[in-house]
């Protein structure tokens, strides 16, 4: 179930009223919260529907005995047990063909031919999300950040919050799971603020990453028909494609929450206004970067053994990051490009704020804002090249025909996906979007809204989820699913 689809048009509103009819009752409340969870979920396939109860099942059984054993011996075999049956299901589902496909290919450049035939394998939707969510749990209690919860059901639905279920935020227990122990009343206020935050989430999925998707699965799915030009713009707009559509994916995922008392937190905060690839990474996905920060590079030592030390635990950091992004050697690639940047940024930071300083480019001025911001913009696209393509070799003919700076004569208006006034809207849609929220957050148009009279705020909700039915873009199945579900 897609939050764009009429499916969860229906499904929501309906567990928003029982959910407020059953919120007097915390364990009744908890009870419909993972009944309706379930339900979402099982509405792709009931079937995996066993994967997350197994999980739950494990971790909430583990975390108790974790916290009751003081044998350091006990304690780490109780993990490992956690780590083998979250890693287990996440590498089987969806890296095991990958190791297949890359035992076969190590042996094919020695001249020796393997015939090794892969699964049929299905993904399950959100396994990432949801195996990183509840492996945080017992890695707390673990290390003694965390006491378990005795409340089997509240921990359930802690795992399984439709909201953020199946494409984060990646929730700690320490920030979501108390909140289920927690009673809300009905706010008016908190629930308009919600929706509000659903509709703008909306129009950045549905009227902008929707609409460049068209140009992009053009572009980047007939690499032998275009050239770079065209591959420059397609390599553009996935970069707002994909920044729409996972935000958007974010902001929908925070206003449900929302607007049922919860609190989920923040995932992305202008990512392309960034002046280096570490303040990217510090915007986005802001749900997965603190993760792995926590759970990957300071348990590796952190900065704590040295400068070589530390280039190489960063490293390791953006290369796990891009295995867990997806099982192909582009993701790889793609996580090992911000990798080896991270780490020159690092090693080089004294050298080159000296270097720009004496001809006046500072991250405090207008220029060295510019300037900084392009530059990390087009690496960052360049890495999307790998993320998006469809496999390798695609991505080195992209490459090639980018630095080529030619074109395939098509015009950009009427040949690669888009009429022309779809194109220039499309323009224009970025626009808008960046400049509401470079405005929005120097001056927080919300609450400027919120000032006016009642006549004006309603005016403009009712243009906004107008403007979304008729803007929007709709699409079959796999064109209007949101990108991160793949993950």
């Amino acid at each position: 179930m897609f939050f764009n689809s009429l499916d969860f048009a229906i499904f929501f509103p309906i567990v928003f009223v029982l959910y407020w009819f059953f919120s007097k009752n915390l364990r009744q409340r908890n009870i419909f919260i993972l009944a309706a969870s379930y339900f979402f979920y099982g509405f792709w396939n009931w079937k995996f529907l066993s994967l997350i109860i197994i999980s739950s099942f494990v971790d909430y059984f583990i975390g108790k005995e974790l916290y009751k054993t003081e044998a350091k011996k006990k304690r780490k075999l109780l993990l490992y047990g956690s780590l083998l049956v979250n890693l287990g299901f996440l590498i089987y589902f969806k890296y095991f063909n990958f190791f297949i496909e890359s035992f076969v290919d190590a042996f094919n450049l020695f001249g020796k031919e393997l015939q090794i035939e892969t699964l049929n394998i299905i993904l399950p939707v959100g396994i990432s999300f949801y195996t990183f969510q509840t492996l945080s749990y017992t890695i707390d209690i673990y290390k003694g950040k965390l006491k378990p919860t005795n409340d089997i059901v509240a921990f359930f639905t802690f795992v399984a919050f439709f909201p953020q279920l199946v494409a984060g935020p990646i929730e700690r227990a320490s920030h979501l799971l108390p909140q289920f122990f927690k009673k809300y009343t009905f706010n008016y206020e908190q629930v308009k603020s919600g929706i509000i935050l659903m509709l703008w989430g909306l129009f950045k999925k549905m009227v902008i990453a929707d609409r460049l998707a068209l140009l992009v699965n053009e572009t980047y799915n007939n690499v032998g028909s275009y050239s770079g030009i065209e591959f420059i713009i397609g390599t553009i707009f996935f970069a707002f494609q994909i920044y729409c559509d996972f935000s958007g994916y974010s902001d929908i995922a925070i206003g449900i929450s929302r607007t049922m008392g919860f609190d989920l937190m923040k995932n992305f905060e202008r990512p392309y206004f960034s002046k280096s690839i570490t303040e990217f990474w510090r915007r986005w996905h802001i749900s997965l970067s603190t993760w792995f920060r926590d759970y990957v590079y300071i348990p590796l030592g952190g900065s704590r053994n040295g400068k070589y030390r530390t280039y190489f635990n960063l490293f390791m950091v953006f290369f796990i990051s891009g295995i867990w992004h997806g099982a192909a050697m582009t993701f790889v690639i793609w996580g090992a490009i911000h990798g080896i940047i991270i780490v020159l940024e690092k090693a080089t930071g004294k050298f080159r704020k000296k270097m720009f300083a004496s001809i006046h480019l500072t991250k405090d001025n207008v220029f060295g804002k510019i300037f900084f911001i392009t530059i990390t913009f087009v690496i960052v696209c360049f890495a999307w090249i790998f993320f998006r393509a469809n496999s390798l070799s695609d991505s080195m003919v992209i490459i090639e025909q980018i630095f080529s700076f030619g074109s395939s004569g098509k015009s950009v208006v009427s040949e690669l996906g888009l009429n022309q006034v779809e194109f220039y809207a499309s323009l224009a849609f970025i626009v808008f979007m960046l400049s509401f929220e470079w405005s929005h957050k120097k001056w927080n148009l919300s609450a400027l809204l919120q000032q006016q009279n009642i006549f004006i705020r309603w005016s403009v909700y009712t243009i906004s989820a107008i403007a979304i039915i008729i803007l929007g873009v709709y699409g079959s199945f796999n064109e209007s699913e949101f990108i991160y579900f793949q993950f």
